[in-house]
């Protein structure tokens, strides 16, 4: 690795021979914008891929946000192309047609030869591999405020052709207090989560309600695509199990997290092809797997992707780990969500979704109305759940009589 400057950098991922480079950067809470920014502005086009990236990121008309999941910072965005993938399937993409010429990553300063990525390892380690593979050109921000964190975000400095020192802040995240239906929800599906389980959930209000109802529960294990400040809650209420390493992909929340994530072995940052894979997620004991969605039908279809069509997010983790939970001894898979969606003022348990489906057949269904269970059930049964169970009552007489028109009554 060559230290250089912003401009360098620059200049060496415009010499790329391409006409449109693909850039594939560091997304979630660990954008190099400082970085990209800069070198952006130096190609008139170019397709920046990033997964879940967020907002304030400057781009000019001839740059193309590319992503497998729309994060706020390109959803809605006129030039967007959305490539439908499950995130384990994601790093495959980068020698199967999105192949990258330039990748920017965010990283620690180097120390003993190496650097770490930090708070998102996901895709990357991929991107890079596939990147060298073609003759690109692999750029790094290194940050001294990045924390330090172990497996598979080491990475050597060999690997890396170009390094920019840029000491800025770290974007952090500081979740609201979950409302008093998701404190209801998240308590409901912990009722379900035993001493040992280990857990997985998505992002949002009614995952992290789950979480803080979980921390009287010993010895329960970690393995997900990420994590927020509800896992350092859990650590410091004694409920995880001391002796086994906490399995993720990224990291995002507040500050406190990030200092605690610094340095500890007992954080273990893993690719998105391991810690995706739905064969690896059915090997832990008792894996419990907690994600939401927009939508769900009565055939236990899940639609967390679009609304009207148009694209919200993406498949991203839900699809691995619910095939992943329900294949795992002791395992269970649960879609928690609100009844009725309060700024769309309409039910979210609906008689048949129009919107493809994201996930689907998961052990049970949780609202604030109560637990719909799913697997194992006829679909007349499921159906009787989700509308006894889990739907808003003002809708119930509506849903059956849908139900019984296509027979599932």
């Amino acid at each position: 690795m060559r230290i250089v400057t912003v401009e360098e950098a620059a200049r060496a991922a415009q010499q790329s021979g391409h006409i449109e480079p693909r850039i594939v950067m560091s997304g979630n809470f660990a954008a190099p914008a400082q970085l990209v920014e800069p070198i952006l502005a130096q190609l008139p086009s170019v397709r920046l891929h990033a997964l879940n990236a967020q907002k304030g990121l400057r781009m000019h008309d001839g740059v193309i946000p590319e992503t497998a999941f729309v994060g706020p910072g390109f959803r809605n965005h006129p030039r967007l192309s959305y490539v439908p993938c499950r995130l384990s399937q994601v790093p495959t993409l980068f020698t199967r047609g999105l192949s990258p010429d330039v990748v920017i990553i965010h990283t620690t300063t180097p120390r003993n030869g190496k650097v770490s990525l930090g708070l998102e390892v996901n895709i990357l380690p991929a991107a890079i591999e596939a990147c060298r593979a073609r003759g690109g050109v692999v750029i790094a921000q290194l940050n001294p405020q990045m924390p330090w964190t172990f497996g598979d975000a080491e990475i050597s400095v060999d690997d890396i052709d170009l390094g920019v020192e840029i000491d800025v802040p770290l974007a952090t995240h500081v979740a609201a207090e979950p409302g008093d239906d998701a404190k209801l929800i998240g308590s409901r599906v912990a009722v379900a989560v035993v001493d040992g389980s280990t857990l997985q959930a998505g992002i949002g209000e009614v995952p992290d309600a789950t979480i803080a109802g979980v921390k009287e529960r010993r010895n329960l294990r970690i393995r997900t695509e990420m994590f927020s400040d509800g896992v350092l809650r859990l650590e410091e209420a004694g409920a995880l199990d001391r002796g086994v390493p906490i399995v993720t992909s990224f990291i995002f929340g507040s500050a406190e997290l990030y200092a605690w994530a610094n340095d500890n072995p007992r954080i273990k940052m893993t690719r998105t092809e391991t810690a995706n894979a739905p064969a690896v997620i059915a090997q832990q004991p008792g894996m419990t797997s907690i994600n939401t969605a927009l939508q769900v039908d009565l055939f236990d279809q899940a639609n967390a992707s679009r609304i009207k069509n148009r694209i919200y997010s993406g498949f991203g983790g839900q699809t691995d780990f619910t095939v992943g939970a329900l294949h795992a001894v002791g395992g269970n898979s649960f879609m928690a969500l609100r009844s009725w969606h309060p700024r769309a003022d309409v039910s979210t348990i609906v008689p048949l979704i129009d919107e493809p489906a994201t996930s689907f057949q998961h052990s049970a269904v949780v609202t604030e109305q109560g637990v719909a269970w799913i697997w194992g059930r006829d679909e007349r049964t499921q159906a009787r759940n989700l509308i006894e169970q889990a739907a808003h009552p003002r809708v119930r007489d509506e849903l059956w009589e849908e139900a019984r028109a296509m027979g599932k009554a």
